[in-house]
């Protein structure tokens, strides 16, 4: 796993910068300048190349992933350093950053202080709800991504990179994947991620009936 403090690179192409990337979505990981810097991709110009380049790596490390999960198992996949190698795996063509640990304090998340003890909490409690058999699977699953989702580990991705954990953890168990608002798109503003929101608002009430509900829409 990449360790962060390391050399990250030059600066980013000059056509891409925070005015040209636009808005972040409601309740999102703003990105910042010092994020920037680790851009890959020379071409990256606006928000929708992002989105594009971005997809494209996530969808590079699928088959990764889900190997992992049905031949590692459940307990493969709830590892702290799997978490990590997801990351890196799901954005490491597009960000120097990608595996690593965020370093600054966020609007969303514990203090980076923090992020290993609580992330490897979260994870171990997982392991002790699979084992013992604690929540129905999709509760579980939704669990696994709300308490690694309000840690927020990484600069940015958090969301992506703990949605396909959830469902990695359910194809490891023989369950469905969640359809995550069937199919919408969580990445942009609208009323799919206006309701993803509000169930991740419940859920750091530890109410995950909402979140449940959307997931397995």
């Amino acid at each position: 796993m990449s360790t962060p403090g390391g050399d990250i690179g030059p600066p980013p192409p000059s056509g891409f910068n925070l005015s040209t990337i636009g808005p972040d979505p409601d309740g999102a990981t703003p990105l910042e300048e010092e994020d920037l810097v680790g851009l890959i991709p020379a071409f990256v110009a606006t928000r929708g190349d992002l989105n594009i380049v971005e997809f494209d790596n996530i969808t590079k490390a699928l088959p990764w992933a889900l190997d992992r999960a049905r031949v590692g198992g459940a307990e493969a996949v709830l590892e702290y350093s799997f978490l990590f190698e997801l990351h890196r795996r799901m954005f490491g063509d597009v960000w120097k950053w990608a595996g690593t640990q965020r370093r600054r304090v966020t609007n969303i998340g514990v203090e980076p202080a923090q992020i290993v003890t609580v992330t490897k909490q979260a994870l171990d409690d997982a392991v002790w709800w699979h084992r013992q058999d604690v929540f129905d699977v999709d509760e579980r699953a939704a669990r696994i991504h709300g308490r690694l989702v309000a840690v927020h580990p990484f600069p940015n991705g958090n969301g992506r990179c703990t949605r396909l954990l959830a469902d990695l953890y359910l194809t490891a168990v023989g369950h469905p994947i969640f359809t995550w608002g069937a199919g919408g798109r969580l990445n942009e503003e609208g009323d799919v991620r206006r309701r993803y929101v509000e169930a991740l608002r419940a859920a750091d009430g530890d109410d995950y009936r909402p979140l449940v509900a959307f997931a397995r829409a």
